[in-house]
């Protein structure tokens, strides 16, 4: 078993109890020391003090885990940025409204705001002048990641 999975398997239980889901686990070793990174997420965002507590939960159970013999580590927490991905049914539920670029497995693309999901599609509001509404499931797509909007109104949502 790898490393990141050894790490994996032995936060994911508590950083599921938190609330919080384990989105990935990253080990990297430049010279002596290791950079082990947790990212984490919560179901409408994280806060600081959530990101305070997974990290509290992860230093606790990776101090005391002989996996990672005498080898020193620098342990980072961090939230998923706005450029990862849309890959599980609940990141897609997550940003509900906010405006996504698909590529689908055909490769074409579609543009939209997010107008709901469930567990195997999502449905896209797409067009600028004339809006429809596309339903795009899950297994047609390739990628799919947030749009930044810096000048957004609220009477858009």
């Amino acid at each position: 078993m790898s490393l990141v999975e050894q790490v994996t398997q032995a936060i994911a239980p508590s950083i599921s109890a938190a609330g919080l889901h384990l989105e990935d686990v990253q080990v990297v070793s430049p010279g002596r020391r290791r950079t082990i990174t947790c990212i984490v997420d919560a179901d409408q965002g994280l806060n600081l003090d959530e990101v305070t507590v997974a990290s509290k939960i992860i230093a606790e159970i990776l101090d005391t885990a002989s996996f990672l013999d005498d080898t020193p580590f620098t342990l980072e927490v961090t939230s998923p940025g706005v450029d990862r991905p849309l890959t599980q049914p609940r990141h897609w539920q997550k940003n509900l409204t906010r405006l996504v670029r698909i590529t689908l497995n055909d490769g074409g693309v579609i543009e939209g705001r997010i107008q709901s999901s469930d567990e195997t599609s999502v449905v896209v509001l797409s067009g600028e002048k004339i809006q429809k509404e596309l339903v795009v499931l899950f297994s047609d797509v390739k990628r799919a990641l947030i749009e930044i909007e810096f000048n957004r109104k609220d009477s858009e949502i």
